[in-house]
């Protein structure tokens, strides 16, 4: 169970640098960035499904390339472009806090499928996330007014987090559905081919960002040594090797634990955060972090429990 959770540990630590890396590039658009990291992870993702593709190709059905286009477009693209978006708009912590509450809008969405739990159950913990949520919307709210910032750019940022979270929770529930319905494939083949998927659509994204006008802003670089160095980093870090942790994990914990560990990528983004603007968490902030944990994990056991019985 330790070396499980050392790998939900590595997943989440390599995860949570998809928080980071639009802080670190600000003079790119979102659009940019969710370009570059789909292409590099659909070129990586084909060089691993190489040596796989001449057994696959008798495999891999009309019907199944449709899903992942149509999972890769949701869960990768439109998800990236929400949370880079956000990230860029209202910060990390908000983002990646609002984001963290995927264990249970997953739960709630997915829950038909392996035998519901009444809501009234749930009502605790989602009690504790909706405060942890309050929380950091009034201290992202507070903050962007003492600073002179745009609240209208501040709550746009949320509403991008939001968008993410509603993305990235119907992708895992359609992934997961399809999968059950049609389980011709072990993970590693079907993490592969989503990437290959995700970065042929990339490559639209690409030209799209290419002929789209980008504003120029004196006070904020556009580095591009840097962009491919973050954007290879994410690519091949979050995208690949966090995948694969992720696996492992999974295949290694009761699924009870392993969707627990799911909160390591809100910690470390949180972490990578607090370190790039060389600052501590506020009060608010460390009051959501609390709530939300507390509310994602009681959530999860819940539903595990109910799912026992």
């Amino acid at each position: 169970m330790g070396k499980g959770i050392s790998y939900g540990l590595a997943a989440g630590a390599l995860w949570g640098l998809v928080f980071l890396a639009p802080r670190l590039l600000p003079g790119f658009s979102p659009l940019e960035l969710s370009a570059a990291r789909y292409v590099l992870y659909g070129l990586v993702s084909a060089v691993f499904l190489a040596p796989l593709w001449p057994r696959l190709r008798h495999t891999v059905t009309s019907n199944d390339w449709r899903a992942l286009f149509r999972l890769s477009l949701v869960g990768n693209l439109v998800y990236y472009l929400f949370v880079a978006a956000s990230v860029q708009m209202a910060g990390i912590a908000p983002a990646s806090l609002i984001v963290g509450v995927l264990p249970v809008t997953v739960t709630l969405v997915g829950s038909r499928d392996h035998g519901a739990l009444p809501l009234s159950k749930l009502a605790g913990p989602l009690a504790l996330v909706v405060a942890g949520i309050v929380c950091i919307n009034v201290d992202v709210f507070t903050h962007a007014a003492a600073s002179g910032g745009d609240w209208r750019l501040t709550l746009a940022g949320v509403v991008c987090a939001v968008g993410a979270l509603a993305s990235w929770t119907w992708y895992a529930v359609a992934n997961a559905r399809y999968l059950a319905k049609f389980g011709h494939f072990t993970s590693q083949e079907w993490s592969l081919l989503t990437g290959v998927a995700t970065g042929a659509l990339a490559c639209a994204l690409a030209i799209a960002a290419l002929l789209l006008p980008h504003p120029v802003t004196a006070d904020v670089p556009r580095d591009w040594q840097m962009f491919l160095i973050v954007n290879i980093a994410v690519a091949i870090g979050a995208s690949t090797i966090g995948n694969a942790f992720w696996n492992a994990a999974s295949r290694t914990l009761p699924l009870t634990l392993s969707g627990q560990l799911i909160v390591f990528e809100t910690l470390f983004a949180l972490v990578y955060g607090f370190i790039y603007e060389h600052r501590l968490p506020r009060l608010l902030e460390i009051a959501a972090v609390a709530l939300l944990l507390a509310g994602v994990s009681a959530s999860v056991r819940l539903h595990s429990r109910g799912s026992t019985h």
